[in-house]
């Protein structure tokens, strides 16, 4: 597998370029659509209710005899802020088999919980509450893919070994989907779960004892499971991504020419103007410079929020409600646009304009004054405070 990179050495010369006439997306679109049923169109597949799969081919090479490429499966939907993404590496000595084998490990690993979702088979009830909020989603996880692993005993559901933590990751969207992904190979391992294709740290630890009680061998091994969650009220949110995004960008454009205490004020009234919603408002202009301190200066972070309330200055002082990053929506909507906006290679003083304003930034230098450095940091999570009335979390 080609999960595991190893540094460049002389003996990579040996990898070398699979037949690049083969169109490995039209074969493998062709095979996934003879099972399926859709509608081949325009480079993908169309089926019911407005969902749509892409493929991507990344790397391709072979090793004695035995070729390797890399697929990416993209599952979009008018229900979905984005889109499902399934990284696999198929493997065979003919371009068939290589085809076949991406499919079936699609089909039954990703496909199988979107095709329950989508004609309501089998749910398992998921109650979430938080922040006084109560929602209800029906849960879809009933396969998993297993390579290397000893067939003779029975999968485990990997979902279930964070079925109590799983909760603290939802919030008020329509759908949810976790991805897990195990792999081992001498004392090489990934641990890793995805919620909505953000990786949650703190969501691998009941995994990694797991991965721990596996057998230690020179072979590969991986377990994947993906989950999706419906809920089954409406989403109610007043806000949409798109919001999000065009506040962000918005608040980009002018934070990197703020330079005192006026032209800050002067912006969070133009920014409160262009949402007409205070609370998406005040989390756009919070959150950017704590994604950029977290992007840019490379400590680690942890999944959690925390709203504080109460009178800072009263004898009780902050009170701490802690909650899931996963459970804002705008939070990742962020993140994106400042990936996206890092992209562009910005001038560093526009973004050290940003980062200066961070409160993890401040912390930070004061760490370092005693001789720490950021990558060695653990940050639980972002605290943050919104003085308007009736804020509720989205």
């Amino acid at each position: 597998m080609a999960l595991f990179k190893k540094k460049k050495q002389d003996n990579e010369e040996e990898a070398t370029a699979v037949n690049q006439g083969f169109d490995y997306v039209s074969a493998t679109l062709s095979a996934l659509n003879a099972k399926l049923n859709g509608t081949l169109y325009d480079g993908c597949i169309i089926m019911p209710r407005g969902m749509t799969i892409d493929i991507k081919v990344g790397r391709v090479e072979e090793h004695d005899g035995i070729k390797s490429v890399q697929f990416l499966f993209l599952v979009s939907s008018d229900n979905f802020d984005e889109p499902v993404i399934d990284p696999i590496d198929a493997h065979g000595s003919t371009e068939e088999e290589i085809v076949n084998m991406a499919v079936e490990i699609f089909y039954g690993g990703l496909w199988h919980p979107i095709d329950q979702s989508m004609f309501k088979k089998n749910p398992i009830h998921i109650p979430v509450t938080f922040l006084g909020q109560h929602y209800d989603f029906d849960m879809y996880a009933h396969s998993i893919v297993r390579i290397g692993a000893q067939q003779d005993k029975e999968p485990t559901m990997l979902v279930g070994l964070i079925g109590n933590d799983v909760p603290k990751y939802l919030g008020s969207k329509k759908y949810y989907w976790i991805r897990i992904f195990l792999a081992k190979q001498g004392d090489r391992q990934i641990v890793e779960a995805r919620v909505n294709g953000s990786v949650c740290n703190e969501l691998t630890k009941p995994l990694q004892d797991y991965v721990n009680s596996w057998e230690k061998s020179d072979g590969f091994r991986c377990e994947k499971q993906f989950a999706i969650f419906v809920q089954r009220g409406e989403d109610e949110c007043p806000f949409k991504k798109e919001d999000v995004v065009n506040a962000a960008n918005f608040s980009l454009e002018r934070m990197v020419k703020i330079s005192n205490p006026e032209e800050y004020q002067k912006f969070c009234d133009e920014l409160d103007e262009f949402t007409g919603n205070k609370d998406l408002a005040t989390e756009v202009r919070i959150f950017i410079p704590e994604i950029f301190a977290k992007l840019t200066l490379g400590y680690e972070e942890g999944d959690s929020l925390f709203l504080l309330t109460g009178d800072p200055n009263s004898e009780e002082g902050d009170s701490r409600l802690e909650f899931r990053k996963t459970q804002l929506r705008s939070y990742f909507y962020i993140q994106q646009t400042i990936l996206e906006y890092l992209n562009t290679r910005p001038p560093q003083e526009d973004v050290q304009r940003i980062v200066f304003n961070s409160v993890a930034f401040r912390e930070l230098r004061k760490a370092k004054e005693q001789g720490h450095e950021p990558k060695d940091l653990y940050v639980p999570g972002t605290a943050y405070r919104v003085g308007n009335p009736g804020y509720k979390v989205w």
